[in-house]
């Protein structure tokens, strides 16, 4: 279900989500996946990096791919590029998340209607942490 448009269904979303799997996470802190994985993580969620390329980023172990960190996660916030959001859409669907969050230029629609129909909340075309900001969550 995309919820982009409806503040109260994002900001609910927000506040009460407690784990964030960062989907192209990096240990370069020029790139936006590093940074907003940092502000997520200093705005008290816990962030589980994924990325194939690495052992950890963040001081945190790095998973190749959602469903092998072995539990749900509330949001999977996605920094791919949009040819590959489709795997990454499979891969949360299998892992049984909650949300698929695309950011600036991740969208793949047929990717989000997938997420949708398969149940998940989507949020497309925004970044997690000015929405995070502009709506000024407090986590519950």
């Amino acid at each position: 279900m995309d919820i982009t448009g409806d503040r109260e269904r994002v900001r609910e979303l927000l506040a009460t989500a407690r784990t964030i799997a960062v989907v192209g996470d990096s240990p370069d802190p020029l790139r936006d996946a590093h940074r907003i994985a940092e502000y997520l993580i200093g705005a008290g969620y816990e962030v589980v990096p994924v990325n194939p390329k690495y052992a950890e980023v963040h001081g945190l172990r790095c998973y190749p791919t959602l469903v092998s960190i072995g539990r749900p996660v509330d949001i999977v916030d996605i920094f791919r590029r949009p040819e590959h959001t489709p795997e990454v859409i499979e891969d949360a669907i299998a892992a049984k998340a909650k949300c698929a969050w695309f950011q600036l230029e991740t969208l793949n629609e047929a990717a989000a209607d997938r997420a949708d129909e398969a149940g998940l909340l989507t949020v497309r075309n925004a970044c997690s942490m000015v929405v995070h900001r502009t709506l000024g969550i407090r986590r519950r």
